[in-house]
């Protein structure tokens, strides 16, 4: 194998492109579909890219304590460095001479002698002495940031609204590994059916305590099972399936989905739709290719006689449609998404109290626009998988204050979730379930 097919060369490849702006996911599948890996150093690779993001902040802090203030690394050169202290700190398998060979190998092979023999003393150095104890820093809300690698502003905005002791617990969860789960489509099988057909090729599986027709499973990937080929079940977390259960869909209902990409809601609206009765879900997203993809969904799921894909602004839903047109409506609205860390652990240092406010506007914007469209007594679910007031509760007393022909009304699903919360929207955080943090809210037009 050669130097560019190791995997932790090929992990500070994918770092440094998502460094660059890149998405962890898509650079893991590109890298992985272009390698010749065996199944062992794909999960090696995908531990170290995933690893490294999710502690980044703590990593960089135990790395500042060797470099020189102000010392400007390369991007590689500071990626190689990262993966081989997140190989030395959190995995246990690799003694630190290999992982300090195959680091300084690679310095060799890419950069200069000053560079190889940086990365010599930075690694010699750490391990002669040690990384720095993180629990002396003073500043508790930085110690917090840089235990957890957690920026210090999103830290603070969770202590404001939840308190100390919860935002520490959400900050406990969201660098253990994702769950890996899938929702049933009831549209060709029912729940039983595919729990067999799963155990019957050797996965192991749970039925979801969050959602209806959501099943954890263990094993393979779920993508890669016949059931998966076939549109008998799909890839979606478990509180992602919530804010459909709270449209409470009809057979006839005529539905609008205004922010539908990549479909995974679209299709579990058509599960519960029947196209002899006239049901029908209309699907918008702003991007051709984008609705392409729903399109895709809906036939593997086999819900594509129900599901009517378009390409749309959903801010200019009045271009297309007459006002009183649709008798349930959702807005999974577009979000910073801070309640997929766990699934996409670089989205937490992109994000800026700024984007939130921005994107406050759009969310507004999106919801006073297709709220015409909906009869009267119809039923508008607001949506996001992320945990920030500002795009949640935010944006309902906002919308509610300028539309009082709506009224909230509370969020029901399935398993009658949080039962015994006191309010009528419902906030699912990482902490609650091992799911992805999401926000449901539920309006209804009054007559």
């Amino acid at each position: 194998m050669s130097e560019n097919e190791t995997a932790r060369s090929l992990a500070v490849d994918a770092l440094t492109r998502v460094a660059g702006g890149a998405y962890s996911n898509l650079q893991l599948e590109k890298i992985i579909d272009r390698s010749s890996l065996n199944d062992a150093d794909r999960r090696l690779l995908t531990n170290l890219v995933y690893g490294t993001i999710q502690h980044q902040l703590t990593l960089e802090y135990y790395l500042d304590a060797f470099v020189k203030p102000n010392q400007k690394l390369q991007p590689w050169v500071k990626m190689t460095l990262l993966v081989a202290l997140y190989q030395m700190l959190y995995l246990d398998r690799v003694p630190n001479w290999a992982i300090f060979d195959e680091a300084i190998q690679l310095a060799k092979e890419r950069g200069h002698e000053g560079i190889r023999r940086f990365v010599t003393g930075v690694l010699h150095a750490v391990d002669r002495e040690g990384v720095p104890d993180v629990s002396q820093i003073a500043d508790p809300t930085e110690r917090l940031s840089v235990t957890y690698s957690m920026p210090q502003w999103l830290v603070t905005t969770l202590q404001q609204q939840l308190g100390e002791a919860k935002t520490e617990s959400i900050l406990k969860t969201i660098n253990q590994p994702a769950a890996q789960s899938v929702r049933v489509n009831t549209a060709v099988t029912t729940v039983d059916a595919a729990i067999q057909a799963l155990e019957a090729v050797g996965y192991t599986v749970d039925v979801s305590t969050v959602s209806g027709d959501g099943l954890r499973v263990d094993g393979h990937p779920a993508n890669h099972s016949e059931l998966f080929e076939n549109g008998q079940l799909t890839i979606q977390d478990e509180s992602a399936m919530l804010p459909v259960e709270a449209l409470q869909v009809q057979p006839g209902d005529q539905v609008l989905d205004a922010c539908a990409a990549p479909g995974g809601k679209t299709t579990q609206i058509a599960a519960a739709l029947d196209p002899q009765a006239g049901g029908q879900v209309t699907a918008l997203d702003l991007h051709a290719k984008k609705v392409k993809l729903i399109a895709q969904n809906a036939a593997r799921l086999r819900v594509a006689d129900r599901v009517n894909a378009m390409a749309l602004d959903a801010r200019k839903v009045d271009d297309e449609f007459a006002d009183d047109t649709f008798d349930k409506i959702l807005v999974d609205a577009p979000c910073s998404g801070i309640g997929l860390v766990r699934r996409k652990p670089e989205i937490r240092y992109d994000k800026t109290p700024e984007d939130s406010q921005h994107l406050q506007k759009i969310q507004l914007a999106i919801l006073d626009a297709v709220s015409k469209k909906l009869k009267p007594q119809g039923l508008l679910v607001y949506s996001t998988c992320t945990i920030l007031d500002t795009e949640n509760a935010d944006v309902v007393a906002s919308f509610l204050k300028t539309h009082p022909n709506f009224e909230a009304v509370r969020v029901t699903t399935t398993r009658n979730v949080k039962a015994d919360r006191t309010t009528d929207t419902l906030s699912i955080y990482p902490d609650d379930f091992d799911t992805d943090g999401f926000f449901v809210s539920a309006l209804r037009r009054k007559a």
